[in-house]
């Protein structure tokens, strides 16, 4: 791809609190969600229609920032049941639409909390579907997530971040995301109760 993918005209915020910026200078602008701060990592993406918390939870997603292409995420909310590991292996995320109100009797709490309580930033307002066209044709760009309440942005400053970055080809991610010594798994299988 030879022209930078920018974000369709319907989808352009118009007072953005967060911004994805990648390696070529593109800029997705959106609402922030999730813990304010920023990280670096190659943006892939998930078409899952569920399970976005164990995603976010996945080894197998370390240094990512995951675009969600559904719709409706934050459905269910989060608990302490779906995860796949103690604390989530991606660096941000970034959704079209904002997070769902949960309505699901599992639900624990607002995804936006669980989001917080574990730093990780989230954009909503991002035109995932060119995003994630840009992705599938051009590979995985290297990204900076930004999430600032004031919407104080330094752009060139976050596309040399994302341009600097080693990536993942080569990184030892085992030693994010494994555990410090072995133990034994005692935990049972939750039910329906009545």
């Amino acid at each position: 791809m030879n022209e930078p993918t920018l974000p369709s005209p319907v989808m352009v915020s118009q007072n953005p609190t967060a911004v994805l910026v990648l390696a070529d200078g593109s800029t997705f602008p959106g609402q922030g969600l999730g813990a304010v701060g920023d990280a670096v990592g190659e943006v892939c993406f998930n078409t899952s229609m569920t399970g976005y918390q164990e995603i976010l939870t996945d080894p197998s997603y370390a240094g990512q920032i995951i675009t969600f292409t559904f719709p409706h995420i934050g459905n269910v909310g989060a608990n302490v049941e779906d995860i796949e590991s103690v604390k989530p292996a991606a660096r941000g995320l970034l959704l079209r639409a904002d997070i769902t109100v949960p309505s699901n009797f599992r639900s624990g709490s607002h995804l936006n909390h669980w989001l917080k309580a574990h730093t990780l930033v989230g954009i909503s307002g991002i035109d995932t579907r060119a995003l994630t066209i840009r992705i599938r044709e051009g590979g995985a760009p290297s990204g900076v997530i930004a999430h600032d309440p004031k919407g104080d942005f330094d752009i060139p400053a976050m596309r040399e971040r994302a341009a600097r970055w080693g990536g993942l080809e080569g990184a030892d991610l085992a030693k994010e995301v494994t555990c410090a010594e072995t133990y034994d798994w005692s935990e049972t299988c939750w039910g329906l109760q009545n």
